[in-house]
């Protein structure tokens, strides 16, 4: 009993530090070696594939709720003309990069880790390593790379769509001109705005790719192992976002 516990209460410092060397090695892997330049971009294109329709439906919907819940607000102060502003703002620095790490969290995140954890169970991994070559630079290191810089893309995306959704509550439901709304978004969004965005983004990126891959490569019990690491890199990856958000926002606001 008692040994079952502190194994329970130990397992996720293990696992923190495990995933802590992993990062190190990838590190180590990128900035000697770089990366497979085909792998690299056919990572970029399989996240691209995997997000767009997910992304689209979530931030036009998500922008279009916004302008409506902020017009409900703002029309009890005689304020409705600030429905861009606020939809503006809201997607660019945090609704856009979040949603969009999270969406992506579970439709690319889980497929990495099934497709890692299946080739562990199936001993492909155990294969490249009698090969000679490293499973961190042919698995690991692309796709991270790959993340880091597809993210921040998709998120300019999903803010542009965020936007227009709101625009179309605005125009067609709120009775604002198309000049009213997108001249308010024109005007209140910084570059600074969209800079912090962008940061998030890429650190999301960073962040639900490499527990993903973690989870994967750590798989084990056969493929009932598939199952659990596929689960384990969406949980801890979409709470890992959130809580990694607030300190981040903090970050960049003291900045």
């Amino acid at each position: 009993m008692k040994a079952s516990l502190l194994r329970n209460i130990s397992k996720p410092f293990y696992s923190t530090g495990n995933f802590g060397l992993m990062l190190k090695d990838v590190a180590y892997d990128i900035a000697k070696k770089g990366v497979e330049a085909n792998e690299f971009f056919r990572q970029i294109v399989n996240i691209g594939n995997r997000s767009f329709a997910i992304v689209f439906l979530t931030n036009i919907f998500t922008g279009m709720v916004l302008a409506l819940q902020t017009a409900y607000g703002l029309e009890r102060f005689g304020a409705k003309l600030y429905v861009g502003n606020i939809v503006a703002l809201a997607i660019t620095r945090e609704l856009g990069p979040v949603l969009t790490a999270i969406m992506l969290c579970g439709r690319v995140g889980s497929g990495i880790a099934a497709e890692l954890a299946s080739m562990v169970v199936t001993e492909q991994v155990d294969a490249i390593r009698a090969l000679g070559a490293d499973p961190i630079r042919k698995l690991v290191s692309p796709r991270i790379l790959a993340a880091i810089l597809v993210l921040p893309l998709m998120s300019v995306l999903a803010d542009f769509i965020g936007i227009a959704g709101g625009g179309l509550v605005a125009i067609y439901q709120l009775d604002l001109t198309p000049h009213t709304y997108f001249n308010s978004v024109v005007n209140f969004v910084t570059l600074r705005d969209c800079f912090d965005g962008l940061v998030k983004a890429s650190f999301f990126g960073f962040v639900l790719v490499s527990i993903s891959c973690y989870a994967g490569l750590t798989a084990e019990g056969g493929t009932e192992g598939v199952g659990h690491a596929t689960t384990k890199a969406v949980v801890v990856g979409s709470i890992t976002i959130l809580i990694s958000d607030f300190f981040l926002t903090r970050l960049l606001i003291m900045i």
